[in-house]
């Protein structure tokens, strides 16, 4: 049957190791990376799908994606658009799935929620209102990654 809801979904996600993690959260990033177009944010994106990356990697990573979220919150500014917006929490959701994580951290959780914000602001530039499928995308993902 699959995930059906939030609660599954992120106890799901709970259950795996961070390398895991960071895959899947990856895997939900993809799926909204055209709405941002820095070049540091997919490069970081590229490193959190290595299964193989070192921790001094996953640092000089994470400053680059962290450098790139600051970039685009500054750019939103007060008078900013919904495009920019959803750029801005791109950035958020790659820094999620790389940053230094803590015992019982749940970056692909943090990492799956600033998508949903992107594509919500996508969907609220494009004239759509703020319906969108990416959570059901999401369980979709999700569902094909622990079957591999």
């Amino acid at each position: 049957m699959g995930i059906q809801n939030d609660k599954e979904f992120r106890a799901a996600l709970a259950e795996l190791a961070i390398t895991r993690q960071r895959q899947v959260g990856a895997n939900f990033v993809r799926q909204v990376l055209d709405l941002c177009s820095d070049v540091r944010v997919k490069a970081a994106l590229l490193a959190a799908g290595r299964s193989d990356i070192s921790d001094a990697e996953l640092a000089l990573v994470a400053q680059s994606a962290r450098s790139a979220r600051v970039a685009s919150y500054t750019q939103c500014g007060k008078d900013t658009g919904w495009t920019a917006q959803a750029g801005h929490f791109v950035a958020k959701a790659v820094e999620a799935c790389v940053r230094a994580a803590v015992a019982g951290d749940n970056v692909a959780w943090d990492a799956a929620m600033q998508a949903r914000l992107a594509r919500t602001c996508q969907t609220v530039a494009d004239g759509m209102g703020t319906e969108n499928n990416e959570a059901q995308a999401q369980y979709q993902i999700l569902d094909a990654f622990l079957k591999t």
